[in-house]
C-alpha cells in the first residue's frame, strides 16, 4: 500500500462506520474482530497495523525497549492499587450517553463526590452491572490481563 493511500485511510478512521472497520480488520488481521470490541479501541490498532503494513514492523530493538519498559512499570498483579496511577490524574469514560470522570487523589478514587478505594465499584454504580474497574476504564495493562 502507498503513502498517500495509508494516509487517506487513517484520515477516515474516524468516521468510519464499525461494519467497514470489521471489513478492514479482517483485510488487515485475518479474521473479524471479537464481536464486543468497542469501536473506540478498533480505531487505534488498525491505525497502527495499517501503518505497519506500509512502513514496517517496529525495529526489534524498539520492541525489546518497549518490552522492557512494560515489565519495568508493570504492577503484576490483578488488584487496583491507586499507586498505578498518579495523583491528580482523570480517568474518563463515555458510557450511556454521558462522560464519567474519575479523579485519581491520595485517598482513592472520587468520583461524583464520593471516594473509592478501586474503580470496580464506579463502574458498577455507572453500569449497574458487576465490571472489572480496570477493564470498564481501558486502564488494565495487558501484562496485567494474563
Amino acid at each position: 500500500m502507498d503513502k498517500q493511500r495509508t494516509e487517506a485511510l487513517i484520515d477516515e478512521l474516524p468516521e468510519m462506520a464499525r461494519p467497514r472497520m470489521a471489513e478492514l480488520w479482517e483485510e488487515y488481521f485475518g479474521k473479524a474482530p471479537a464481536p464486543k470490541l468497542r469501536v473506540d479501541l478498533m480505531r487505534p490498532i488498525l491505525a497502527y497495523r495499517i501503518q505497519e503494513r506500509q512502513r514496517g514492523p517496529l525495529p526489534s530493538d524498539m520492541q525489546r525497549r518497549l518490552q522492557e519498559a512494560l515489565q519495568k512499570y508493570s504492577t503484576g498483579s490483578n488488584s487496583d492499587p491507586v499507586g498505578r496511577y498518579k495523583t491528580g490524574i482523570r480517568i474518563v469514560r463515555e458510557w450511556g450517553g454521558g462522560i464519567h470522570e474519575v479523579q485519581v487523589t491520595d485517598e482513592g478514587y472520587v468520583y461524583q463526590g464520593e471516594t473509592y478505594k478501586s474503580l470496580s465499584p464506579i463502574a458498577n454504580r455507572i453500569t449497574g452491572t458487576r465490571w472489572s474497574g480496570p477493564m470498564f476504564f481501558g486502564t488494565k495493562s495487558k501484562a496485567v490481563q494474563k
